[in-house]
C-alpha cells in the first residue's frame, strides 16, 4: 500500500491538469449561462422605438431632415448658439440608421448617439440661424419625424414646444399619462461629518435632516411629485454618491440643503447656489471650499468624480441642465421674496460645489440660513419655522416643475 504522501506526488501533475480542464469547463458553462441572462435582460429592456432611416435635403436657403421610426415618437428640440446647433431628442429610442453624407447646405454636420439614459439624440450643426418647424406623421406603428429648417435671422432661432405636432395618417388613440416628477432632497453632511456648529452647539447635520424631512412632508401631498431622500438618518454619504442617487433616479430636480457657519456673524437669510467653474464672489468660494471638504471623511475610492464621456453630446446635456438649473434658481429666489422669506443680498450665487456636478440633473444648493447668526440659529431649530419655510419651498418646486412640463 502506498503512503498518502507518495500517492499525491505520483499523480500530482495528472490531478493538476485535470483540475484545469474541469475549472475551464465550469467557467465556460457559467459564462454561457450569464450571456443568456444578459441577452434576455437587454432584450427585456430594449427601447420601443427604432430609428430606421435618416434623410436630408439641403441647400443654402433651406434644409429638411426626415427620420423614419418604428414605434412611438415624441421628439423634443434643443437649440444652441456659437455655433448654431439643433439637437433632436427621442426618449426610449435606438438607431439602426446610417447618417446621410454631409451637404453644402445649411446643415454642415450631423451626429447621433445617446444623451443620458436611453435618450437618443440627433445633433445637427448649422452654418447659420434657421426657423425650425417640427412635424410628426404616424401610420399605425410607424412614424416619420420631419424637421424643416428654412434660413432665418438670429431672432427667429428659437423653439417653444407647440404641444401636439402630430398629423395622423391613421388615428391612434393614446391615453394621456400624467407627468410625475422626481425630486431628490439631500440633507447635507451626516454621520462623522457634523458640518457647521452654531454658537449654541447646534449641529448643521441635524438641522439639514430635520428640514429635509419637513420638505419631504410638504411635497407628500402633491400627486405629481415623488420625493427621495439621500439620507433619512445620521449617515455619512460622500458627495459624489449624493448626486449619483439623483442620476440613478432620473431625477427632475436635486436640492442639497445646508445651514453653514461663516465669519460674518451678522449675515443671515437664505441663499440659492448653482454650479460654476468660478465662484461668483468670495463668500461663495469660501462656502464651496468648506462644503467640498466633507469628502475628507470618505475613502480613496470616492476621490474621483464619476467618469463621463467628454464629447459634444454630453456637453449638450450639461448645457441643457444648466439652463434648467438657472431657471429654477431664479424662480425659487422670486418665490421666496414674494413669500417674505429673508434672503441675503444677491441671494442667487454660484461656485464649484462638487455635490451639484450631475450633468443631467438640474441641481441647486440651498442655504436655508446661517448657524453663525444667533437669531438665525434659534429659527433653524424651530419646527414651526421649518414647516413654514418647507411649505414655501415646496410650492416653488411644484410650480417650477409644472411650468417646465415634460
Amino acid at each position: 500500500m502506498c503512503k498518502p504522501g507518495k500517492q499525491v506526488q505520483r499523480y500530482d501533475m495528472r490531478h493538476f491538469v485535470g483540475s484545469i480542464v474541469f475549472r475551464t469547463a465550469c467557467g465556460l458553462a457559467i459564462l454561457f449561462l450569464l450571456s443568456i441572462g444578459v441577452i434576455a435582460e437587454v432584450h427585456a429592456q430594449a427601447p420601443t422605438t427604432i430609428v430606421t432611416a435618416i434623410r436630408q435635403t439641403s441647400d443654402k436657403a433651406r434644409s429638411d431632415v426626415e427620420i423614419e421610426l418604428s414605434g412611438p415618437a415624441s421628439p423634443r428640440l434643443v437649440l444652441l448658439r456659437k455655433p448654431y446647433r439643433i439637437a433632436l431628442d427621442l426618449d426610449g429610442a435606438v438607431s439602426a440608421a446610417k447618417l446621410p453624407e454631409p451637404s453644402d447646405g445649411l446643415i454642415t454636420g450631423m451626429r447621433q448617439g445617446f444623451a443620458g439614459g436611453d435618450r437618443y439624440r440627433l445633433l445637427l450643426t448649422l452654418s447659420g440661424a434657421v426657423k425650425p418647424r417640427l412635424e410628426v406623421r404616424r401610420d399605425g406603428e410607424r412614424a416619420t419625424v420631419r424637421l424643416e429648417l428654412p434660413s432665418a435671422n438670429d431672432a427667429a432661432f428659437v423653439w417653444s414646444d407647440p404641444g401636439d405636432v402630430s398629423r395622423h395618417a391613421v388615428p391612434v388613440a393614446a391615453p394621456a399619462v400624467p407627468r410625475r416628477f422626481t425630486v431628490v432632497i439631500d440633507a447635507g453632511h451626516g454621520g462623522v461629518d457634523r458640518g457647521a456648529t452654531g454658537d449654541g452647539g447646534t449641529e448643521e447635520k441635524a438641522i439639514n435632516l430635520a428640514f429635509a424631512m419637513a420638505l419631504r412632508d410638504a411635497l407628500a401631498g402633491k400627486p405629481d411629485v415623488n420625493t427621495i431622500l439621500t439620507r433619512s438618518d445620521d449617515t455619512f454619504i460622500p458627495l459624489n454618491e449624493r448626486s449619483a442617487i439623483a442620476r440613478r433616479a432620473h431625477a427632475d430636480l436635486f436640492i442639497s440643503l445646508h445651514a453653514d457657519s461663516i465669519r460674518y456673524k451678522d449675515l443671515r437669510g437664505a441663499t440659492v447656489y448653482t454650479l460654476s467653474d468660478r465662484a461668483s464672489d468670495a463668500l461663495s468660494s469660501e462656502i464651496a471650499e468648506s462644503e467640498n471638504a466633507a469628502d475628507r471623511f470618505a475613502g480613496a475610492e470616492w476621490d474621483q468624480d464619476a467618469p463621463e464621456i467628454h464629447d459634444i453630446l454630453v456637453d449638450l446635456v450639461r448645457r441643457e441642465t444648466e439652463s434648467l438649473t438657472e431657471r429654477f434658481a431664479g424662480h425659487l429666489v422670486e418665490d421666496m421674496k414674494e413669500a417674505g422669506v429673508r434672503l441675503i443680498n444677491n441671494p442667487k450665487r454660484s461656485a464649484g460645489f462638487r455635490v451639484l456636478r450631475a450633468p443631467d440633473v438640474p441641481s441647486v444648493l440651498l442655504e436655508i440660513g446661517y448657524l453663525s447668526n444667533k437669531e438665525e440659529e434659534k429659527l433653524l431649530l424651530s419646527p414651526d419655522w421649518q414647516r413654514e419655510f418647507a411649505g414655501i419651498l415646496a410650492k416653488a418646486v411644484v410650480s417650477s416643475l409644472r411650468e417646465r412640463g415634460g
